[in-house]
């Protein structure tokens, strides 16, 4: 199992930076909130998941550990069910450009508006 060195918060709490193996790897809260771990997002079997919207200005109010395993992050849209274990995160870090890509042809292909369209 990746264990991460280091988690970082920027100023905004917009950006947490996650270091795995001497990387340092930028994700944004937005990033972080559409890919959440939690029923609400991912349901309950496959297939289930439900795509998010409007999570451009969200920002991540605090970080609260939970075990020696993961996280849980605190979203200023209240949302706080997800709990990020280190291999999720590993794979959302390692996977980025790919899982990114992916969520914003799914925001298009929904006809949803992203300022990165």
């Amino acid at each position: 199992m990746q264990t991460p060195t280091n988690i970082t918060l920027n100023k905004e709490k917009t950006l947490l930076t996650i270091t795995f193996d001497g990387v340092d790897y930028p994700l944004s809260a937005e990033y972080l909130r559409v890919y959440s771990p939690s029923a609400e997002v991912v349901g309950h079997g496959p297939g289930q998941d439900t795509l998010q919207v409007d999570k451009e200005n969200v920002t991540i109010q605090r970080i609260e550990p939970t075990g020696n395993y993961a996280v849980i992050l605190f979203f200023s849209d209240s949302h706080d069910t997800g709990i990020y274990s280190w291999s999720h995160l590993h794979h959302l870090a390692t996977n980025h450009e790919d899982l990114w890509a992916e969520y914003l042809g799914r925001l298009k292909d929904a006809g949803h508006s992203h300022s990165e369209f």
